[in-house]
């Protein structure tokens, strides 16, 4: 058996591998696209409670100024009604108006913060909400992750064991430029010569149906070699049926 005999069977046993790991994958992904949203709506909701702390202090600041005031108008009113002439009694009601004017305005900004308090708690019970549901999705996720994992972990320990048999016998410079193009190609990584016209000897490769030169075919069947195809840089191999095909005609 060539050495491109013997890497195609390790091509295969990884795309047996890579077919079982990519439910798996997208189990995963979505798992992680679920633990980024939570992590987002934690950091916006801490964010925002942060927020209404800060407000719901300062609008109990603003009421308490309020009330200050209040009484400060009521005392200076009762001094109004003591006044002993008139001049005295100006100054309290210029004094009374310049602080009716500051409880108007407390008034006013505590209100506005009241409104925003409000606004504030809406949208912290909105992102609890949320992060309520999206947690139950990712345990949802996180269930069918291990399950997708347990179901294929028998049949992945056994692929492997096979793996590494066949690994064995391929030399170790066929392997390192194999595993450079799975990195790269996945299941491009090795394509199979197909048959464009026998008579004519014209030959593609079958992943990126670039023409062939005929000793490209030649070497596989001669010698079994490594080789390359000359446009996309796959691993090329012959299929059975091709091999017979030539034989054949041979």
């Amino acid at each position: 058996m060539g050495v491109t005999d013997k890497l195609h069977r390790v091509f295969e046993v990884d795309r047996q591998m890579r077919g079982l790991q990519s439910r798996l994958r997208a189990a995963e992904r979505f798992l992680a696209e679920q633990e980024r949203q939570i992590g987002e709506l934690e950091t916006s909701l801490a964010s925002l409670k942060s927020q209404l702390r800060q407000l719901t202090a300062s609008s109990s600041n603003s009421e308490g100024e309020v009330t200050r005031l209040d009484a400060h108008i009521e005392e200076l009113r009762e001094r109004m009604n003591n006044a002993t002439n008139n001049k005295e009694y100006k100054a309290l009601l210029t004094e009374v108006n310049t602080f009716k004017e500051q409880k108007t305005a407390a008034e006013g900004e505590a209100v506005g913060q009241l409104e925003t308090v409000d606004r504030l708690k809406e949208q912290v019970a909105s992102h609890e909400e949320s992060l309520a549901e999206r947690t139950k999705v990712r345990k949802v996720a996180k269930s069918d992750r291990d399950q997708r994992a347990d179901e294929i972990k028998d049949k992945l320990a056994e692929l492997q064991g096979q793996r590494e048999a066949l690994v064995a016998d391929v030399p170790a410079h066929v392997m390192s430029v194999y595993v450079e193009l799975i990195e790269v190609r996945e299941d491009e990584a090795m394509a199979p010569i197909e048959i464009a016209d026998r008579k004519r000897h014209e030959y593609h490769c079958g992943s990126c149906m670039m023409s062939l030169p005929v000793e490209t075919m030649s070497a596989l069947l001669s010698h079994g070699e490594l080789t390359r195809c000359v446009s996309c840089g796959c691993i090329l191999y012959l299929e059975e049926s091709t091999r017979e095909a030539m034989a054949a005609k041979r």
